[in-house]
């Protein structure tokens, strides 16, 4: 091909209806999936919060309650100030340098995929945000203390804290979306 004259104006190549190498559809174009600004700081502001909010009872507890005191509330929820070396149920009290490393491998996975794939569901950022606002804030216990300190106690359940609540909130609300998606895109 030449070059187009002086003065001559070079039309472009335009192909409708596909890309300009003429193999991908444009239907099939790719959106970018990380997250945006707006998305980091929704997450940040909610993992912030659920730090926030555990930290603070978990040091009323503390402060309010000998080790092993209880306090009924109403019906089976008492608060009962306990200490556990672990993670759920007690599973691993006598491997916390474990649990703190693959804690925070986790936290830096779910920071990773948030970063790649933020922008995928709309309600991503609230529930990662809880995921890690609760894993963070009790892998803050296990590095300063050595264990967390649980305390919402309902009889038929072993005792935990918000921490371990906004994670399974969080796992929830993610698993819950991810099915809507999906029966969505089957709909379709």
């Amino acid at each position: 091909m030449s070059e187009p004259a002086r003065g001559a104006t070079r039309v472009p190549d335009i192909r409708v209806g596909s890309a300009t190498d003429g193999l991908a559809p444009v239907s099939f174009a790719e959106r970018p999936l990380g997250a945006s600004l707006e998305q980091w700081i929704g997450l940040g502001a909610i993992a912030v919060a659920a730090i926030a909010a555990d930290q603070l009872t978990k040091r009323l507890v503390s402060s309010r309650l000998m080790l092993d005191e209880k306090a009924h509330v109403l019906g089976p929820l008492s608060i009962h100030h306990v200490q556990n070396a672990g993670i759920a149920f007690g599973l691993f009290s006598s491997a916390t340098s474990v649990v703190i490393v693959l804690t925070a491998l986790a936290v830096a996975w779910m920071l990773w995929f948030f970063a790649r794939s933020g922008a995928r569901h709309p309600i991503l950022p609230v529930a990662l945000g809880l995921v890690i606002g609760g894993s963070v804030s009790n892998l803050v216990d296990r590095v300063r203390l050595g264990h967390v300190t649980d305390f919402l106690d309902l009889r038929f359940w072993p005792a935990f804290n918000l921490a371990d609540s906004f994670i399974v909130v969080g796992v929830g609300v993610l698993l819950y979306a991810l099915v809507a998606s999906d029966r969505e895109r089957v709909r379709r």
